[in-house]
């Protein structure tokens, strides 16, 4: 990784350089409070926080709607009124410590650190904590004013981490960027957009009779899966109508994913609506003809689509089965960011700047903490350099990923206070 950033002045590049084990220490640290969700508790680890944060001078309140699972927020005034919001989660996926090769958590080997989270995301969330403490130890004021959302329960989509920041008028900022690792087989980008979402459970009654005697009753989990299936297959049939300001988007989208998926397949995971059966329930015994079945599916969109437009398609379709309704909905609209706005130009730059290689700016295929504060107007991205092992086993980071986190995370305030109108 290039250690020398065009934006970022010397003073604090000194610092970066002269804290590279600093960081490499914080991140053991922090791989080593045991954070796992569920249960998620992050007391002790946001506790930690709080109190670096405070010995370093930053402004803190502790939020709290489960006292297992805190929030906090840290803030240093800038020399603008803009704010610049930095928001990472404490929370990490379950571990079996058996299967792991490496101390889930926290080990180093050579320049891999190794642990529950190392990429997703408590390595990233050292770099934004050393970043921040650059500006505070150098008594340096950053060009906006900057805002540390360290947020709990985030894995398991629970509200009581970053929702309960958002719905509590905790956090005002003109742009965010989340610690998200977003780098997939040596590629880079910058998530600037996620998608659309359509969650179903359907339900099918049939009438029960013998097994021996099928045509004398109605079979529920044939009359389900035909219609999951009809579904399926009707979607594949109608492209999307996607708004053309995302467009740009979705074409640097395929580019960035086709290496892995295939050209064809990441067209279609953009062009049409996608579905997946996630699960499927129904009959009593083997010698029966079922009488009742449940199906969940999960349909997703690319932003720049109107969900309710594809959701009226699918509740039109279905009534063509009369024996299947729907009993439960749950649907969002896909969100994006300009790309061409400031704090997308400005993570963009200093990534490809960093990395010295390609930055795409890309939408997610599913949707996170960034929606969310998408929705209330916060112009969001995700950002990280990392590695493609988040959630597996002897997931692991690297030091030179850390160390490029840190140089971006700390030049990224003076790149985007420079795009600002």
């Amino acid at each position: 990784m290039r250690t020398v950033v065009s934006s970022l002045p010397s003073h604090l590049g000194r610092y970066l350089d002269d804290n590279r084990e600093r960081l490499v220490e914080t991140t053991l640290d922090l791989l080593g409070f045991d954070t796992q969700n569920p249960p998620g508790e992050t007391a002790d680890l946001i506790s930690w926080f709080a109190q670096s944060f405070d010995a370093a001078g930053f402004e803190t309140a502790r939020v709290a709607v489960d006292a297992a699972k805190p929030n906090l927020v840290a803030t240093l005034p800038g020399a603008s009124e803009r704010t610049l919001l930095y928001v990472g989660h404490v929370d990490t996926v379950p571990f079996d410590a058996t299967n792991w090769t490496y101390e889930p958590l926290g080990e180093r080997v050579g320049d891999r650190l190794y642990g529950r989270g190392a990429t997703d995301m408590k390595g990233p969330l050292a770099a934004m904590f050393v970043a921040a403490l650059a500006y505070a130890e150098t008594d340096t004021t950053p060009p906006v004013s900057l805002a540390f959302a360290v947020v709990s329960d985030e894995e398991t989509g629970g509200s009581v981490g970053l929702p309960a920041l958002v719905d509590g008028d905790y956090l005002t900022a003109d742009a965010c960027v989340i610690g998200e690792t977003t780098c997939e087989a040596g590629r880079h980008s910058v998530t600037v957009a996620d998608r659309g979402s359509i969650w179903l459970t359907l339900e099918a009654r049939g009438t029960a009779a013998h097994g021996s005697r099928p045509m004398l009753g109605t079979n529920a989990i044939d009359r389900l899966y035909e219609a999951v299936t009809a579904l399926r297959d009707r979607l594949g049939e109608r492209p999307l109508d996607v708004d053309d300001e995302v467009r740009a988007t979705i074409e640097e989208s395929v580019d960035y994913y086709a290496p892995r998926m295939g050209e064809q397949a990441a067209r279609v995971v953009f062009e049409y609506p996608t579905l997946n059966l996630g699960t499927f329930e129904g009959g009593e015994a083997i010698n029966s003809v079922p009488e009742r079945a449940r199906a969940r599916i999960d349909i997703r969109v690319s932003p720049g689509v109107d969900t309710r437009t594809v959701l009226e398609a699918i509740y039109s379709h279905l009534t063509t089965f009369d024996d299947v309704v729907v009993t439960e909905s749950r649907w969002s609209l896909g969100t994006a960011v300009d790309p061409e706005s400031p704090v997308v130009a400005a993570t963009t730059s200093l990534a490809r700047e960093v990395t010295g290689e390609r930055v795409y700016r890309r939408s997610a295929t599913g949707g996170g903490d960034a929606k969310r504060l998408r929705e209330v107007g916060i112009p969001t991205i995700e950002f990280a350099l990392g590695t493609d092992t988040a959630h597996a086993v002897d997931e692991y980071t690297t030091v030179d990923a850390l160390t490029g986190n840190a140089f971006v995370y700390t030049a990224l305030p003076y790149a985007f206070a420079d795009r600002l109108d």
